[in-house]
């Protein structure tokens, strides 16, 4: 009622008004006259999903890592459970086909460190300190035989044309992608820096004719291919599709001329001893 006139509520109104009755009347219904009484007492059955959650594949694989592994590495176990855990850090391997010194300053200008010559480096240390140590007897011709034969072994596999890359420990900083310098060859490539070590254990010589066997993607091949030992190189992989990306990384990776030296086939090694038996050197 306005100003003595009658102003009828509108129908909007009137739906608030009977939405809000309807509300009322179905709380009264639920909480007093509900034949199981008012809903706040009833009990509820509790859901087995939501109170213990299942556990997943991951959780039950560490779970069986931590009780397999930590008996058998003690105090060493969580270092190790935590790198398997952590994200895979990569260390790129230098392309001697491709502008080394750029690639290499650019590299070291990141605070990258070559793992291979570091690790020679350490080995001439060690040696060094032997030689120095008075209290190991070298008189003996036989002791001064075994030095020398350790000493072989040590230096035998490091080959200064393999050159790897990776940031130092605590450092989980990643390399980019590299790309094609002014002859169109990539500079370094991307790899598992536990690659190279079966290339340098290998021990290539000058000359030799060497097969990889299970070459795909082409990480290792390259890094065989960097010793500039090898007369001739066979890359096979048994996985076609593999064998056509470790043809484009061949390409992307060494000049025309090189790429001749090398390849490429697709064969069951299971078979290979039936085929080409006493071929290569390596």
């Amino acid at each position: 009622e306005y100003m003595g006139l009658l102003i009828p509520p509108s129908s909007m109104a009137l739906a608030h008004q009977a939405n809000g009755k309807r509300l009322l009347l179905r709380y009264l219904r639920n909480t007093f006259f509900s034949p199981s009484g008012p809903r706040r007492h009833r009990h509820y059955k509790k859901k087995w999903a939501a109170t213990n959650p299942q556990a997943t594949s991951t959780r039950v694989a560490l779970q069986v890592f931590d009780m397999n592994y930590g008996d058998q590495f003690g105090s060493l176990w969580p270092s190790i459970r935590i790198s398997l855990l952590s994200m895979q850090k990569y260390g790129a391997l230098v392309n001697n086909f491709s502008d080394v010194e750029q690639v290499v300053q650019s590299l070291e200008d990141l605070s990258a460190v070559d793992f291979v010559q570091e690790s020679q480096k350490v080995t001439e240390e060690l040696d060094s300190s032997i030689e120095e140590d008075d209290s190991v007897p070298t008189s003996s011709p036989q002791i001064q035989t075994e030095l020398s034969k350790t000493q072989e072994q040590h230096f035998l596999y490091v080959n200064h044309n393999i050159k790897c890359y990776t940031f130092p420990k605590g450092d989980i900083s990643r390399f980019r992608q590299a790309r094609p310098d002014i002859i169109g060859v990539l500079g370094y490539y991307l790899l598992d820096a536990a690659s190279i070590l079966p290339v340098l254990a290998l021990n290539v010589q000058p000359g030799n004719l060497v097969l990889d066997l299970c070459a795909a993607p082409g990480g290792k091949t390259l890094a065989l291919l960097q010793t500039r030992y090898c007369c001739e190189l066979t890359a096979n992989d048994v996985s076609m599709s593999r064998t056509v990306r470790l043809r484009n990384v061949l390409r992307s990776y060494l000049p025309k001329e090189i790429q001749n030296t090398v390849r490429v086939t697709s064969s069951d090694g299971r078979n290979w001893c039936h085929t080409e038996t006493g071929t290569y050197d390596k």
